[in-house]
């Protein structure tokens, strides 16, 4: 395990990324194994992976958090971030590319380009991230690496630059050809030896050198000449204008191998220190200094100004909170006190930790470039800026997408609902990409990326804090409101021994274009004494609330008290009360009642070529598309409108109907009139509810 601090040009932070199930942990468990930096191979399969350490991941044999490793290759510490594929764990995907320099992007050689490759790509983009390619699963069944350096050609453009040329395919993958030293390598079932370059091959080795030559010459223009004019281009020439084109994103090499034969993985870890950046190649990163108010620049540089982003939070029930930090610039020592300059409060740093999976490593200091841990911080949050009091820096926040899925949560017994509140409130702090909110409807909602992120929210938060949560769909916030006007009369009149209750009103009841409930009053001669006013107010607006026609809040309406009679003994507040709820329930059953829904503007990103399923399918949903705007990149974007009632699981829908590539975002814009046939079903099962809830001895 690599310990011992070392200099920056001989750092390489590396994030691995890639569609789920291209076979990332296991790379990475390879790598690892191979540099000594674990003791034995874990297998994903098995559930014995170090970096698939949580039992989630081990139950579903996938990585379903970010986990970081690293390993010792020849005085390079290289530190991997090891992501998971599946959409609904992009958060962590993002806080991977936020602690790295450079990005190997794994893809199945027999899966073609999948949509988490393609948001990997994306991330990488935007970020500004160094990337490779590593074309995984060469040597299994339908794996055909050279068709899929072909497809990440045809999506990505030339910029694809092959440094490998694969040798057979599927069952017969042996080796590769490398092509930039034209060399090729068989793998012997134990190591990989040096061999002629097959002579079937020579065509296709010119031809894939070509596409290298050309992705490279874009680097340098002496080079770019050289190329145009036919002329030769040594080996070094070549190697300069990856490692320069490598660093300023203008192309990206590809390797190919595999995983679990361990083939291509010498050269691999050679690819990483050759080509992907050292934070000392990075440029400078854009910090505000909270105190002078302005921008300043910061270089990766030990000795200066103390700069650290934080770039994931978990959850220990055992060790408590786990930060997760990257060194910008400056040194952070054990036992400190820093600043937290996104919060402006002190913040006391405890023991710093190296982390190799589940594993971690105490160690004195973390440098400028380097990634690390420390636990049990009292106010720091994913995102968050430390920093010293004196220089108070600032780094841009992370940006994590909104999650779209909701469920209605509760707790599963009694003795749940009492950890519940501290279980969801820790659970907010690993998992940036969730939140839970009160709905209108007062059910507890938790919002989520997906169906398998509720699942693990549900796991987790059992396992870590002992509250087990039910899920189910979340209530649709009706409310009902009137069209037309009316006058109601309501008379309450119980005879008991001694006092009795007396109230009688009259209401007018309108619609409000206002909004919101209004009560007013124009009785003429005391024929309701004023003392009894608030009384009928509160029959009306509390009866609101409950609804009338569906159990849901009654707005929009105007009633005003024009007239009643009153008992010199019986007559009182609650009686009144209880009169104005019997004229106002009776009234609005003439007043033309109806149900209202809330309708969402949606935004709907997809691929130009499931436009029309998109359309299609929100048609279905009762939806209406307003508009259509094409943003780069083959991206359209669909405005519309949908009730919110058909959007639960437009997330998790969504999803299969473009492949993964689809991304939306809903907020409530309006209330409409809700359709006769829809309503009615709405009505009938509130009937229903009321009966249950009466059998059962209810109101």
């Amino acid at each position: 395990m690599p310990t011992k601090s070392v200099d920056l040009p001989h750092l390489r932070n590396v994030v691995l990324a890639g569609h789920a199930a291209a076979g990332k942990t296991t790379l990475a468990e390879q790598l690892l194994f191979r540099t000594g930096a674990v003791p034995r191979l874990g297998k994903v399969d098995d559930g014995t992976a170090s970096l698939d350490f949580e039992p989630e991941e081990q139950k579903r044999h996938e990585s379903l958090s970010l986990a970081v490793a690293s390993l010792d290759d020849e005085g390079t510490r290289v530190t991997l971030l090891d992501t998971p594929g599946y959409a609904d764990f992009v958060a962590e995907v993002i806080q991977g590319f936020a602690a790295a320099d450079g990005a190997l992007l794994v893809m199945d050689a027999s899966g073609g380009v999948e949509s988490g490759l393609e948001k990997a790509v994306a991330l990488g983009r935007s970020t500004g991230r160094a990337a490779c390619f590593f074309i995984n699963k060469c040597d299994r069944e339908n794996a055909d690496p050279n068709a899929a350096l072909d497809a990440l050609r045809s999506s990505f453009g030339t910029k694809i630059a092959p440094l490998h040329l694969a040798i057979g395919v599927a069952e017969s993958f042996s080796g590769y050809v490398d092509l930039v030293h034209r060399k090729a390598f068989r793998w012997d079932g134990k190591q990989e030896t040096e061999i002629p370059i097959p002579d079937e091959l020579a065509g296709e080795v010119d031809r894939r050198r070509d596409q290298l030559l050309e992705a490279a010459a874009e680097a340098d223009d002496d080079v770019l000449t050289k190329y145009l004019e036919g002329e030769d281009i040594s080996d070094p020439e070549l190697e300069a204008c990856l490692r320069k084109g490598v660093k300023e994103s203008v192309l990206a090499p590809v390797l190919v191998g595999s995983a679990t034969k361990g083939v291509g993985l010498r050269a691999l870890l050679d690819a990483f220190v050759r080509y992907l950046p050292s934070p000392a190649d990075e440029p400078p990163v854009k910090a505000r200094d909270a105190k002078a108010k302005g921008d300043v620049e910061v270089p990766a540089d030990p000795s200066g100004p103390l700069v650290v982003r934080v770039f994931k939070t978990a959850a220990d029930p055992f060790v408590g909170r786990l930060t997760y930090l990257r060194v910008v610039s400056g040194s952070l020592h054990s036992q400190a006190t820093v600043f937290n300059s996104t919060r402006g409060e002190e913040e006391r740093i405890g023991q710093l930790l190296l982390l190799h999976g589940k594993e971690q490593e105490a160690v004195g200091e973390l440098k400028a470039g380097e990634v690390g841990a420390v636990a049990k911080l009292a106010v720091t949050q994913t995102g968050d800026t430390l920093s010293s009091k004196d220089k108070p820096l600032v780094l841009d926040p992370i940006e994590f997408p909104a999650p779209t899925l909701q469920m209605a949560i509760e707790p599963q017994t009694k003795a749940d609902l009492d950890k519940m509140g501290t279980a969801l409130q820790r659970m907010a702090d690993e998992e940036p990409s969730a939140r839970v909110e009160r709905s209108a409807t007062g059910e507890q909602i938790l919002v989520s990326m997906g169906e398998a992120h509720v699942a693990v929210i549900g796991e987790r938060l059992k396992r870590k804090f002992g509250a087990a949560i039910v899920t189910k769909t979340p209530k649709v916030a009706y409310r009902e409101t009137i069209r037309g006007k009316t006058q109601a009369h309501g008379r309450y009149k119980k005879q008991t021994g001694g006092h009795g209750m007396f109230g009688d009103v009259w209401i007018e009841i309108e619609p409000n274009p206002e909004g919101g409930v209004e009560f007013t009053h124009k009785v003429v001669g005391g024929s309701v004494p004023r003392q009894f006013f608030p009384g009928v107010e509160k029959g009306i607006r509390e009866t609101a609330a409950e609804g009338v026609l569906a159990g849901y809040p009654l707005s929009d309406f105007r009633a005003t008290l024009y007239d009643g009679s009153f008992h010199t003994v019986d007559s009182n507040e609650l009686s009144f009360k209880i009169a104005a709820s019997m004229a106002l329930k009776k009234g609005v059953m003439e007043c033309k009642p109806a149900l209202l829904e809330p309708i969402m503007a949606i935004e709907v990103r997809v691929p130009e070529e499931y436009m029309g399923d998109v359309n299609r399918d929100l048609n279905t949903r009762r939806g209406r598309v307003l508009g259509m705007d094409t943003i780069g990149d083959g991206l359209q974007v669909v405005q519309a409108q949908v009730p919110q009632s058909e959007l639960f699981s437009y997330a998790t829908e969504l999803r299969s109907l473009t492949h993964g590539r689809g991304t939306f975002t809903a907020n409530v814009d309006h209330y409409e009139e809700v359709p006769g046939h829809v309503a009615e079903k709405v009505i009938e099962a509130h009937r229903k509810d009321a009966e249950a809830t009466g059998a059962h001895g209810g109101h």
